[in-house]
């Protein structure tokens, strides 16, 4: 799978440990977060990763903040991009099964890194259940 990955200043050691898993199982990451603690602003991470998802460049994409929630809104403004933000493993299930979710949003303040890779795990081997569902998806977009 291609997967596409941005985070801001929470979230640099989850990501390190995020990429590690993907390519120890063959995926192809593409990075366009924050390596440092500095302070930096989310949108200008954010936004890469939902392009290449919503243009068909990336399978799925995995945003970190703070709380999950900024980032996760900026990823939503795109067409094609399906975000939930989750905080647990059964959340990460729950947006692939009944959302189609492609963008897994991971609040860094919320979750250990241990947790965030479960979540991340979960969110890539969950396939969506379809059938009523696909119904409500297709109603998402305005």
């Amino acid at each position: 799978m291609k997967i596409s990955i941005g985070n801001d200043h929470a979230g640099p050691e989850y990501k390190k440990a995020i990429v590690e898993m993907l390519i120890a199982k063959g995926h192809e990451v593409t990075n366009y977060g924050t390596d440092t603690t500095d302070s930096v602003d989310y949108p200008d991470f954010a936004h890469p990763v939902a392009t290449d998802v919503s243009e068909g460049k990336a399978d799925y994409g995995i945003v970190i903040c703070g709380s999950g929630n900024g980032i996760a809104m900026t990823v939503n403004k795109h067409q094609k991009v399906r975000a939930g933000l989750c905080w647990t493993k059964e959340i990460a299930e729950l947006t692939r099964l009944h959302n189609n979710a492609n963008i897994v949003s991971i609040p860094a303040r919320f979750t250990s890194i241990q947790q965030a890779v479960e979540i991340v795990e979960t969110f890539l081997n969950t396939a969506f259940e379809g059938g009523r569902h696909q119904n409500r998806v297709d109603k998402i977009s305005c």
